[in-house]
């Protein structure tokens, strides 16, 4: 049993702390009118108090549920806290997705009050409100509030102020509704002590301080954004400023000058492709540099792994460090030290990479049922490839016997982070919450081992997990990855389920393909190109570069190519960024199914 005692049991405890210990500091940042405007803790915890009175108002109690459809903002934050103050559920959603969605999450959580961005989300809310007996107010954020049961942000922050609730550890803090590749979203139940225990063990493992600054692109709705940066850095009194869009966050960090960066391995995948093929567009002397100056961190790293240096090394080290890193750094705003990756696996060529530029990298694990945290790499230990060992409070098991193997298994998650349970389903929570010894576990259907210095390493899913007709195992999502390192390669999914050999369906990185296809003389047209053979042949080759270290059995045979990349809004990828391989099974089962038959 873990001796772990949590500095904070609800997230109104991290509230009272922060607004009243870092009343004048700035907390949130958006640019407005070409400039960034910041609000204070103070500022904050007064917008707070208010949006909860007005929640009161309407009748909102302990054990109720307010939702929000919204991407980050301080409004955001503003609702969320104003109902863990009344002792009600947060239930939040993604503007990204679809309506049915919503409609769903809303029925099913059973919401009184929902926030909502803009008068375009109102509007879609109105056509479906028949179906939700249970919402009694949409609070419209940018906007107007016309109509029955619907008002504006405005008027909330106007409200009479009310007492904060008597809120205990054992109280619900919020659902979190998992996409889900298949299915309708399940609503994970986490409590005040799930989520505050989480944060508790984030300032034992790795403690941040008041100077500290994020720029917040990684979605609140996703639980490692809300935990890891939303109510971690506010518990530490640190600041958030808030990207302006996707396109925009490389000119906003710039602004902002970050000094941590909370991401997903899409994000750093980006940051790899993007300055590898600048590199090599520019060629000559800034490509020598460039690589001369990769290739001594690298040396200079094989030497501290042996606690050895070499004063030649670091030597040459300071004058890369100014010629060539800090200018990379500088596009990051030249302030950011740490940059923390979770959401899926990292490959390890790219973490050392970003490594090589002077910021560290630190990968971590767990998925929204965990609260999400359950493993991360810290200062006190870190191995690159690995995510980590168990935070404070959580211990890991490894279960071999779900996946026949010797090393790889199943692993299961016990401690103060472990989910209430999925929402109404207790067919699923049956399947996959355990108790051993008087601990919550949970089955965390990914697949992985711990090494001999209890370090975690992730090896994919289990139901990804698929056997080719000579009975040999394929876990396609790290294959995936690495895939996708090409600057050619935009996204990919590899196939083989009870097939000879795998094959894979590429949407290519357009923005790299068709230089290449003008100086080759093919056509341009992005739906044209991909059916070109040569086109094909390029990629094809693109893949086989890559799948270099794979496995004889696990390489792509041949490639089919969709002009079309994998998203949200067409269904083949989740809010989170998980592909849906079902869905794009379901689209390009042909192609796919063609090239087995060619």
């Amino acid at each position: 049993m873990s001796t772990f005692e949590p500095r904070f049991h609800t997230l109104v405890e991290i509230y009272q702390h922060a607004t009243k210990t870092f009343e004048n500091r700035p907390l949130f940042g958006i640019k407005e009118r070409g400039a960034w405007q910041w609000m204070t803790y103070g500022e904050f915890r007064g917008q707070t108090d208010h949006v909860r009175g007005a929640l009161s108002a309407a009748g909102v109690g302990k054990g109720d549920r307010v939702a929000i459809i919204a991407n980050n903002r301080p409004e955001w934050a503003v609702a969320a806290y104003a109902a863990y103050g009344l002792g009600a559920a947060f239930v939040p959603m993604y503007e990204s997705q679809l309506t049915r969605d919503w409609q769903y999450i809303l029925a099913d959580c059973g919401a009184k009050v929902l926030f909502v961005a803009n008068e375009s989300i109102r509007d879609r809310i109105d056509g479906i409100r028949s179906e939700l007996p249970d919402l009694e107010t949409v609070v419209v954020i940018e906007g107007d509030g016309k109509g029955e049961g619907t008002t504006t942000f405005a008027n909330f922050l106007e409200a009479d102020t009310v007492p904060l609730a008597a809120v205990s550890a054992d109280d619900i803090a919020g659902f979190i509704y998992t996409s889900g590749t298949t299915g309708n979203p399940k609503g994970v139940i986490l409590s005040h002590a799930n989520l505050a225990s989480n944060v508790s063990a984030i300032h034992e493992f790795f403690p941040m301080s008041p100077e500290d600054r994020s720029l917040s692109f990684l979605p609140w709705a996703h639980s490692f954004g809300q935990t890891c940066e939303l109510h971690g850095l506010f518990s530490m009194g640190a600041s958030m400023g808030i990207a302006e869009a996707v396109d925009k966050i490389v000119a906003n960090l710039s602004e902002v000058r970050p000094t941590l960066l909370f991401s997903v391995p899409r994000i750093f995948n980006r940051i790899y492709d993007g300055l590898h093929k600048r590199m090599n567009e520019e060629g000559g002397l800034k490509l020598k540099l460039f690589e001369s100056a990769v290739g001594n961190a690298e040396y200079r790293k094989k030497l501290a792994e042996r606690r050895r240096r070499s004063g030649w090394a670091d030597f040459k080290h300071d004058i890369f460090d100014k010629l060539v890193f800090s200018k990379v750094r500088d596009r990051f705003g030249g302030r950011l030290k740490y940059a923390f990756s979770g959401g899926a696996a990292l490959s390890s060529e790219v973490a050392q990479f970003i490594d090589n530029l002077g910021i560290t990298v630190y990968e971590g694990y767990g998925l929204t049922e965990t609260s999400p945290i359950a493993t991360a790499n810290s200062p006190s230990g870190r191995k690159i490839g690995s995510v980590g060992k168990p935070i404070p409070g959580v211990r890991i098991e490894i279960d071999r016997e779900a996946t026949d193997d010797p090393k790889h298994g199943e692993i299961l998650i016990f401690g103060h982070n472990i989910m209430q349970g999925y929402h109404g389903l207790d067919e699923a929570n049956a399947e996959v919450l355990i108790e051993r010894s008087g601990e919550r576990g949970f089955r965390s259907g990914d697949m992985g081992y711990v090494d001999g210095d209890g370090f975690l390493f992730i090896s994919g899913r289990i139901k990804e997990q698929y056997k080719l007709l000579n009975g040999k195992y394929v876990v396609p999502t790290p294959l995936e990855e690495k895939i996708k390192l090409s600057p050619f390669i935009a996204n990919v999914m590899v196939h083989g389920m009870n097939m000879t050999h795998n094959v894979a369906i590429v949407v290519p990185d357009f923005e790299s393909l068709v230089p290449w296809a003008k100086a080759n003389g093919l056509p341009t047209d992005p739906a044209a190109l991909a059916r070109h053979p040569k086109a094909i042949a390029k990629i094809q080759s693109e893949v086989d570069d890559q799948s270099s270290e794979f496995r004889q059995y696990e390489k792509v045979r041949a490639v089919t190519l969709c002009a079309e990349d994998f998203t949200t809004e067409n269904g083949m990828l989740t809010p989170s960024m998980k592909l849906k391989r079902r869905a794009v099974l379901a689209k390009f089962g042909e192609q796919l199914d063609a090239l087995y038959a060619a």
